[in-house]
């Protein structure tokens, strides 16, 4: 089977995730939710398709590992493709990524957040469940440091996900085990390579969490995420990390380092058809820092509800905000397929716009009413959308 063809699928009908196992239906998940777009696969003929996909090396350590994470361009755009093995024999799961992110205002991220990179030392966290878009907040504060200081990054991960192009800083990639054997080892080397800022890709084990401590503490400013549901959480989690005798000590260097955490769920929003990050932010006051040296994590979301001025976030505030901005950036690969479609379609051109919501009510809320117009087939529909969803009839 050509794999690269239900990617191609998955991708135009705006999936964000590509599940296929053999013996099993095709699904994708679309905004959140699964939906099947195939057939049952054939066992065989998946693991063709899977050796061919990821090529012979990467095929070799899933043939030795029984899993296998890669990353590639199929079908115009950037996938993360794990390959494991199940009950029924081969499974994938493939990440559909955007070709390129901007900063934070092309990650639809409240600009406030970028003094958080305006750090030259220091953690800064990105936090939240699987499927939140925490990879792609990543980037996206790369992008917005490339565009706006001169820095030498290195950046760790596992898989390589996004590829970035120099700007003002000078971005060097290295994926594991590729480039290096073990994030232990990448992060001991980095340190001897000139960072100015350091990116690792995942906190994942309690050696992988002290050397990034470690990192933050020498001058410079470590950017890393952290799977959990809320700040508190994540800080709770990198602490019970490590021994008893030892989270004492954690928490302090914590207390001291830390510029900030990001923890980050995606919203549905369903008049720009786009689903966008609802952040609750924590950054370092002297309360949050007493906080987490004394290891009362239970009071951190009280420290960012009192925290606003600050620059903390509740994600009810966040959600306000959402709730009151109109001027949302839709990925390149969105752009693209949305020509697609309006290339194949034929007008007149029915068109689902969302009335102006009023502003007490969240962006999620808002109802939608049909109706036909007819559209030149040069102009943007998208564009035509925003413009009605802001009141404008003069088209």
């Amino acid at each position: 089977m050509d794999i690269a063809n239900w990617i191609a699928k998955a991708r135009a009908l705006g999936a964000s995730d590509l599940l296929l196992e053999a013996q099993t239906q095709i699904v994708a998940r679309v905004r959140g939710e699964l939906i099947v777009i195939g057939e049952a696969v054939d066992a065989g003929a998946l693991e063709r398709g899977a050796r061919a996909l990821i090529g012979e090396q990467a095929w070799a350590q899933f043939i030795e590992r029984q899993s296998c994470d890669h990353s590639t361009v199929v079908a115009n755009g950037r996938c993360r493709i794990n390959v494991y093995r199940t009950l029924r024999g081969a499974a994938l799961a493939v990440r559909l990524l955007s070709s390129a992110v901007g900063g934070l205002r092309g990650t639809n991220l409240h600009p406030g957040l970028g003094k958080l990179l305006q750090a030259k030392t220091g953690l800064v966290i990105i936090s939240g469940p699987t499927g939140s878009g925490k990879s792609t907040t990543l980037a996206g504060f790369i992008e917005e440091i490339n565009q706006t200081r001169a820095c030498n990054i290195i950046t760790l991960e596992s898989p390589i996900e996004y590829l970035y192009t120099n700007r003002r800083s000078f971005i060097r990639q290295r994926e594991i085990p590729t480039h290096s054997p073990s994030y232990e080892q990448a992060i001991v080397d980095a340190l001897r390579e000139s960072p100015d800022v350091l990116v690792i890709g995942e906190m994942r084990t309690p050696d992988v969490m002290r050397l990034t401590l470690s990192a933050a503490e020498t001058g410079h400013l470590v950017l890393t995420t952290l799977h959990s549901s809320t700040c508190a959480e994540a800080l709770t989690r990198l602490s019970m990390s490590f021994p008893s005798d030892l989270q004492g000590s954690v928490r302090a260097q914590v207390a001291d380092c830390l510029v900030g955490v990001v923890c980050q769920r995606l919203d549905y929003l369903r008049s720009h058809d786009l689903r966008v990050p609802r952040c609750e932010v924590l950054t370092a006051t002297s309360a949050s820092r007493g906080t987490i040296r004394a290891g009362q994590f239970s009071q951190i979301p009280t420290v960012i509800q009192s925290g606003g001025e600050d620059g903390m976030w509740t994600f009810d505030r966040y959600e306000r905000w959402i709730a009151q901005k109109d001027d949302w950036v839709v990925p390149a690969t969105d752009r693209a397929m949305s020509s697609a479609v309006q290339e194949t379609t034929d007008p007149p051109v029915r068109v689902t716009v969302p009335p102006k919501a009023p502003s007490h009510r969240s962006a999620s809320e808002r109802p939608a009413e049909e109706f036909d117009l007819d559209i030149d087939e040069d102009l943007d529909l998208q564009d035509i959308a925003r413009r009605l969803d802001r009141g404008d009839t003069k088209l």
